[in-house]
């Protein structure tokens, strides 16, 4: 039989204490050793060894009905029971005050540990009254259920209900609430409804209206109960398709039933970073004893990894179950709702974001950053991503967009603005011949600005420059420490999932021209490009925030930017709208904007292809595009850019 005790209970047999006859003082059996061996067999779940006077009902099967609801598990919760007082009447009879503790809710139900010792916070404590009687100088036991719980009548039993807790909100800019209950609809077959055969047979109908395996819903509901609800799936309300309601007009089985669940504003929306809300899985309930079967629980992203702060506790309540189904509560412990977890993503510019790449077939990511205190705004992923988090989370060669981290290695080296540099059409290093993209404008080669050579982002004007910057894989890197400057190449604990990017000391002349271009073994994030913007903008080093509880602050031993380097960065970046390859975004309204566009190769399946990007900042605004493939940074990137400026603008952003 399952045992529901954890109390170890010395066996004294109380039909045993006739064959011992009377104590020391002949004064007959003592009642409170009898209490005891009760209470401990009580406990335990194990009345076999008890003697009952001549009961109504056999008392081992009426213990187990009446206790049975209590369980949530194989092996239930155990009770522990105390004796209290016992009174010792003159016409052989006895009374013994029992104190029943429940751990009805709490870790000691389903931890292991003992209720006797340390009840948990909703614990359900009562008491009962023992009746015993002396007979044949042995004590036996009065059973009614009563003994289990004072107010049961003889034909209630005990039963427990779980109270689901409310899932803590996740809000956004202003207190917005970005995931929140919102109305569901849930399609499902309701075993109850129909015999097996149609139920099974209306399951497959079901799944192929709402596309779902057929087979494996169909097996899911033969093994249901008789009178099991058996989820197929949950629309939100306003995503109900067309037809659905009266396609499943002739399926008597199938039922839908409203309700809400956590939801974010839409099915896209931020989904990599926020994650997901599910049934939990059988893995999550062996890992987390806490979880139960059923219960719903952070899959992914913040909502996994936040799931004790935002999923509550959840409440109790036990009933006196009458036999046609009447309920009388007995205790109650309401659900504590689980906490807000507050981002700084702005609901209309992360909606504003999705729009612009909802038509963008390659992967492609845009983040937008607040550079006066880092706080990401919008951080959206295309359709092409296939649920990554490349917004955040992306290892790409950022290519000429890094030319803001080598313009500005080369400020701190002596060069100005003004100063010229060698924009020749080709550069060969080591064997390697660098070129400058296929259609860069001929009177902007030879002797130019280093301005003009941010402007049109000349390859080979930088790669001229090489020697003056120390690239040492011991001691000082001049590329590494003017990204840390910018805010890339330094990893903090966001509390989420980041890149911020590596600049690796290189191994070769070939490896130290490419990084200067933002190729070579640099790597960076959309998230760590639109930084990099940011710090340009904001004139000191920005880091990206995206909880609130979370603190960050620019680490410890990196060169703070320089106002005068803010200056002249800033200007090389107007430059590149005013007259370079970011003119597209000249007319934007509003204050002016600051831009670098980009290009990286790679190879694909032997195929050279090239990654389009482009950042740009304006007033207190950072933004940064990427396209897997496209056929330049302006031409690709730059449209979704320049529609997401707009769009802010309009928004007030």
């Amino acid at each position: 039989m399952r045992r529901l005790g954890h109390l170890a209970v010395a066996a004294t047999l109380l039909a045993g204490a006739a064959a011992s006859g009377c104590s020391a003082d002949d004064s007959g059996p003592d009642p409170r050793e009898a209490a005891e061996t009760l209470a401990g067999a009580l406990a335990a779940g194990d009345l076999a060894e008890v003697a009952f006077d001549d009961p109504a009902e056999e008392p081992q099967a009426a213990y187990d009905e009446v206790v049975a609801g209590l369980a949530t598990g194989e092996d239930g919760p155990a009770p522990d029971v105390e004796v209290g007082e016992v009174r010792e009447g003159e016409d052989g009879s006895a009374t013994a005050a029992l104190t029943w503790t429940w751990p009805v809710l709490g870790p000691a139900e389903d931890a292991g540990e003992d209720p006797g010792e340390d009840p948990a916070d909703g614990a359900w404590t009562y008491q009962t009254e023992a009746r015993l009687t002396e007979v044949d100088g042995a004590w036996q036991v009065a059973w009614d259920r009563a003994l289990v719980e004072p107010s049961l009548a003889e034909d209630e039993v005990l039963d427990r209900t779980t109270i689901a807790a409310a899932r803590g909100e996740v809000t956004g800019a202003r207190g917005k609430a970005l995931v929140t209950d919102r109305p569901v609809i849930t399609y499902g077959v309701d075993r109850a409804r129909v015999p097996r055969q149609r139920a099974v047979a209306d399951a497959r109908a079901l799944a192929r209206l709402v596309d779902i395996d057929p087979a494996a819903y169909a097996e899911r509901v033969r093994a249901a109960g008789d009178k099991a609800f058996v989820e197929a799936l949950t629309y939100r309300r306003e995503d109900v398709p067309a037809g659905l309601v009266a396609a499943i007009g002739p399926l008597r089985g199938v039922i839908a039933i409203p309700g809400e669940r956590a939801l974010a504003p839409t099915r896209e929306f931020a989904a990599p970073v926020l994650g997901s809300v599910g049934e939990v899985t059988a893995e999550m309930v062996e890992e987390d004893p806490t979880l139960r079967p059923g219960d719903r629980a952070g899959l992914s992203g913040l909502q996994a990894r936040y799931e004790d702060q935002l999923r509550g506790e959840p409440g109790v309540v036990v009933d006196a179950l009458g036999p046609g189904g009447e309920e009388r509560e007995l205790f109650r412990v309401e659900a504590t709702p689980g906490e807000e977890l507050a981002l700084t993503l702005d609901v209309d510019l992360q909606l504003a974001a999705e729009q612009v790449l909802a038509d963008t077939g390659p992967a492609s990511a845009l983040v937008a950053v607040r550079p006066s205190d880092g706080a990401l705004l919008a951080v959206a992923n295309g359709a092409g991503t296939d649920g990554y988090n490349l917004a955040t989370y992306g290892q790409l060669a950022p290519g000429s967009t890094f030319k803001v981290v080598s313009a500005l290695a080369l400020l701190r080296a002596g060069l100005r603005p003004t100063s010229p540099v060698a924009c020749t059409p080709t550069s060969t290093v080591d064997g390697k011949r660098f070129t400058n993209y296929s259609d860069y404008p001929a009177s902007a080669l030879g002797r130019v600005p280093l301005r003009t050579a941010v402007a049109q982002s000349c390859n080979t004007a930088f790669i001229a420059e090489r020697d003056r910057l120390e690239r040492a894989g011991e001691g000082a890197d001049d590329l590494a420490a003017a990204a840390a400057s910018l805010g890339l190449g330094v990893d903090h604990d966001l509390g989420f999932p980041a890149y911020f990017g590596s600049v690796s000391p290189p191994t070769s002349e070939t490896q130290a021209a490419a990084d200067l271009i933002g190729q070579g073994t640099v790597l960076a994030s959309p998230m760590a490009v639109a930084t990099v913007l940011a710090s340009v903008q904001r004139g000191a080093t920005v880091v990206p925030r995206l909880l609130e509880q979370v603190d960050v602050a620019a680490p410890a031993g990196v060169e703070p930017l320089a106002a005068g380097e803010a200056d002249a960065l800033r200007g090389m970046l107007r430059a590149v709208v005013t007259e370079g390859s970011g003119r597209a975004l000249a007319d934007v309204p509003g204050p002016p904007v600051l831009a670098k566009t980009g290009t990286a190769e790679f190879e694909d399946d032997g195929r050279l292809a090239t990654h389009a990007w482009m950042a740009a900042a304006q007033g207190d605004l950072a933004v940064a595009v990427f396209v897997e493939r496209g056929a330049s940074g302006s031409r690709t990137a730059g449209p979704l850019l320049e529609s997401f400026l707009r769009t802010a603008r309009r928004l007030g952003g």
